[in-house]
């Protein structure tokens, strides 16, 4: 049975159960994510959240990319302090309707705030128009009214108008990068590190930053699995894919800039030694708002 080491676990290549795991003792006390999300005390979208957001730590997937979650891990996450309460607060999103309710505000306004950075989205859902539905951590959303009750009335700031009247809307941007810094921080090896950077960035760009073609092959065959909980629909899924991607130059600059020194490392670097602690990265806490190339290397060296 071949294996390939993901930042999101062992991937397993062999003859699989009805529910796309391997048969075989090796994974007696692996369970469904259904089965992971009731046990743990969470519906369906939650226990989606918190795998996302690195709560849960992800699993293993079988041939027909089913992930299954070992009770090692769920035992881990009930042991935490104030499970199931904490757990539950740290996953509860809400909308834009509730998040602007929550903030005293009005919906317009709280969109704007987002199209603008300063919160991030933490999931999404294609609706039946094959519309991006965004939705937020509560949590931030509150800590955001504590920390910046200034923006949620009387004009907004100049930086944000010129924004809004150019177009600016950093919603993906933002999801992207909390996403990367995410696994970033779930990798142990430097080439998984580069191939999450690599991920966001088109093929062609990847080429031309990447001229081996060894290394490419290296990165496309760690590259992160989509996000638990990604759509499956054909119309649905096309939507969803192009949130993966990198849509404004800049954006792109500053993967490209932290792929190339994420490559350096991991040329240099001997086998197993790397650890999450190296370089510091944490990508959920970078304001999508600032972010450039010289940002990021100040970070991961």
């Amino acid at each position: 049975m071949k294996r390939a080491m993901t930042c999101y676990g062992t991937v397993r290549r062999g003859p699989g159960g009805t529910d796309g795991a391997p048969r075989g003792t090796a994974d007696r006390g692996m369970v469904s994510g259904a089965r992971a999300a009731a046990e743990l005390g969470l519906r369906r979208g939650e226990f989606q959240t918190a795998v996302q957001l690195g709560l849960v730590r992800a699993a293993a997937r079988g041939p027909d990319g089913v992930p299954r979650w070992p009770r090692t891990e769920l035992a881990r996450v009930g042991a935490l302090d104030g499970f199931p309460d904490a757990l539950r607060e740290q996953v509860r999103t809400i909308g834009t309707m509730p998040a602007a309710a929550l903030l005293g505000t009005s919906p317009g306004r709280f969109t704007r705030l987002a199209r603008c950075g300063h919160l991030t989205p933490a999931a999404y859902r294609i609706n039946r128009y094959r519309v991006v539905v965004w939705s937020y951590l509560a949590a931030e959303v509150g800590e955001f009214a504590r920390r910046r009750p200034e923006l949620l009335r009387g004009p907004a700031p100049a930086r944000d108008r010129e924004g809004l009247a150019a177009g600016t809307d950093l919603r993906a941007r933002g999801w992207r990068l909390r996403r990367t810094g995410q696994l970033l921080r779930a990798c142990t090896d430097p080439w998984e590190r580069a191939a999450v950077l690599a991920a966001p960035l088109p093929p062609h760009t990847v080429a031309e930053d990447v001229p081996d073609g060894r290394e490419r092959i290296l990165l496309a065959a760690l590259a992160p699995a989509r996000p638990y909980g990604h759509p499956v629909r054909p119309a649905a899924a096309e939507v969803a894919g192009r949130l993966l991607r990198v849509q404004q130059p800049d954006e792109a600059q500053w993967y490209r800039r932290g792929l190339l020194l994420a490559l350096e490392r991991a040329r240099s670097a001997a086998p197993g030694t790397a650890s999450v602690e190296d370089d510091g990265l944490q990508g959920a806490d970078i304001d999508p708002r600032a972010v450039h190339p010289g940002e990021l290397a100040v970070l991961v060296q």
